[in-house]
């Protein structure tokens, strides 16, 4: 296949293009070369490439300052994917939208199906929801794949946080009522690779496998003693933690549809996270090694 993958310089691309490379002609673009903000770059892209499959990984992914660059959020996360969904539509190219599970308000208090209502409770998840919409009301051919808790060697994430202040602090408070699934890059790169090669359209949720009551306080406990910190970590409550926007206190996505969809079993969070900080000790030596 060749497939055209936008927002290359982000976090997810990073770990997406060389796994989807492994069988197939995979093209990047960054922002610079295609904003998906801007119709006529969106449509001159996928008419150049012709494309079999056009996967977005473009987004507005801050979630407080979204609660007041709301404009600026809808543009990528809503009218950026109404851009890509029409320009496939017109070359007849199948969409992989990559969503979220703030898609959900996180009351169910019970995994999320794909076949669950969704109720955004901070508008960088109703931006995301303005993407899914513009893509199952536009695209002919599509697959929107949500995931949670991202985490990969770009850009920032709970996990780089958590890397950083085991070096300056002895202690860390984190938020221990919020309950999800952290997912690795690399584990959501296969997981899509395994869901366009499938043929098979419709909605799916991917993450790392957890028994679904994970907190962010028990990822940063499984964090700290990979990477030979002695840093405390302290359970505390979101109240205790204010923020400008409002998270989901439960937002684990259920897999049972892709599993039995496209036969694709993920990984344990607890081994998706050791595989990473593996690769973040391998790099720091490469790169030692390259200074010697």
């Amino acid at each position: 296949m060749r497939i055209l993958v936008t927002g290359s310089e982000g976090m997810l691309a990073g770990d997406l293009i060389p796994i989807l490379a492994q069988g197939h002609d995979c093209y990047g673009e960054n922002k610079a070369a295609l904003d998906i903000t801007d119709a006529g770059s969106v449509f001159k892209a996928v008419e150049g490439y012709r494309p079999d499959v056009v996967i977005n990984c473009a987004a507005y992914t801050s979630v407080d300052l979204a609660e007041t660059q709301r404009d600026l959020a809808m543009l990528v996360n809503g009218i950026g994917v109404q851009n890509l969904a029409l320009a496939c539509n017109a070359y007849g190219v199948p969409l992989c939208q990559i969503s979220t599970d703030y898609v959900f308000d996180g009351s169910k208090g019970a995994p999320y199906t794909p076949f669950d209502n969704t109720c955004p409770i901070n508008f960088y998840g109703e931006s995301k929801l303005a993407g899914e919409c513009y893509v199952r009301w536009i695209a002919r051919r599509f697959y929107i794949i949500r995931t949670s808790w991202l985490y990969g060697g770009r850009g920032n994430n709970f996990v780089k946080t958590m890397l950083r202040l085991s070096t300056q602090r002895d202690e860390v408070r984190v938020v221990n009522d919020q309950i999800g699934s952290p997912t690795s890059t690399v584990s959501l790169a296969r997981a899509i690779k395994v869901i366009i090669e499938s043929g098979r359209y419709g909605v799916y949720h991917v993450t790392d496998q957890t028994d679904g009551r994970l907190s962010w306080y028990d990822f940063a406990c499984e964090i700290m003693p990979l990477v030979g910190s002695r840093t405390r970590v302290i359970p505390i409550t979101t109240d205790e933690y204010p923020t400008a926007a409002r998270r989901p206190v439960y937002s684990v996505l259920d897999m049972t549809a892709t599993r039995l969809s496209v036969d694709y079993i993920p990984l344990m969070w607890d081994v998706a996270l050791a595989e990473h900080i593996d690769d973040i000790r391998r790099e720091i030596l490469n790169e030692a090694a390259l200074k010697a």
